[in-house]
């Protein structure tokens, strides 16, 4: 290949920066990863940003003249009327001009996206919504997160703060959310949440491992205090879903997340659950409903491609 035919991403999170090479056929050449160390200054973090990536293209063989492009995945976004990384809460940080610190430590054209929008423009373009232009990813994990492809870009509305899935509201002033905001989706449908539902109806046993996948496992069993958990979990999680169709109408929804291991056990159910609440099921029927293709991957394959959003 020429030069400037490879692209660095950078995936970060509060507890490691993991940065890898990628190829134009959406092949990673290669993985570094260093501990983030939450808790020091923007200049020491944005540093170790910069000289992780590096190591990654040396680890590749590279150097950064093949390089046509860094791209950045964390759990924030950047406002785009005010330039500001609007809220990064593994690090503390609000309203830090983020470019600024970047640009200090890398020669390269740099975008910084909410993770999960990265996660799902990678699904789009390498992963299960390849072919596709208009699609739905949903993160089940810690969290929910999620992107919102329209017309293959990103959506995330006037201000670049939109798309925040998980914090739709599903319950007025029900379940406390992470985010402090009562009735969101994640307080319902992330697995940090079907564990407390688990811990708060007694289902754990001694030497159970209190994770998601534990309850899906006893609701296989035959469980019935963990089949009505599932069953309450996948009602929130279709009514949520049910909503976001009615809005977009996607091509395609990806479920991806650590929840979506549970595989048919989550799917079957929840495609049932969707064409008994969704606005126009009967009528014009429904996406997809699949299981995201490219794990851990996906956001290091979509912040590598961002600057195609300009384009």
């Amino acid at each position: 290949m020429s030069t400037k035919s490879f692209r660095l991403a950078l995936d970060v999170g509060g507890t490691n920066l993991a940065a890898a090479v990628v190829d134009q056929e959406y092949h990673i050449l290669s993985r570094e990863s260093i501990p983030a160390g939450a808790g020091r200054s923007i200049d020491e973090i944005t540093s170790d940003m910069a000289k992780v990536s590096r190591m990654a293209v040396q680890k590749a063989g590279l150097t950064l003249e093949d390089m046509s492009f860094w791209g950045i995945g964390m759990p924030s976004c950047v406002n785009s009327k005010t330039n500001l990384l609007v809220h990064a809460n593994c690090f503390g940080w609000k309203n830090v001009p983020i470019y600024d610190y970047l640009k200090k430590n890398m020669p390269l054209p740099v975008r910084v996206e909410n993770d999960a929008n990265a996660a799902a423009y990678g699904e789009l373009i390498a992963g299960a919504a390849r072919g596709y232009k208009n699609a739905l990813m949903v993160t089940l994990g810690t969290g929910v997160g999620g992107g919102i492809i329209i017309d293959g870009k990103i959506y995330a509305g006037a201000d670049n703060l939109g798309g925040q899935i998980g914090h739709t509201k599903l319950v007025y002033d029900g379940e406390l959310c992470t985010c402090g905001q009562k009735g969101c989706l994640e307080a319902y449908c992330s697995a940090t949440a079907l564990i407390k539902f688990a811990k708060r109806a007694g289902l754990y046993n001694s030497g159970s491992k209190e994770d998601a996948q534990t309850v899906f496992r006893f609701a296989k069993e035959g469980n019935p205090l963990a089949m009505k958990l599932i069953d309450d979990y996948v009602s929130y999680l279709a009514a949520g879903l049910s909503s976001l169709i009615a809005i977009f109408r996607p091509e395609i929804i990806i479920i991806g997340g650590g929840v979506s291991a549970a595989g048919e056990q989550l799917f079957v159910p929840l495609r049932q659950k969707l064409e008994n609440c969704t606005f126009g099921a009967a009528q014009s029927g429904l996406p997809p409903v699949v299981c995201a293709e490219l794990g851990n991957d996906a956001g290091l394959i979509g912040a590598a491609y961002l600057d195609m959003q300009n384009q």
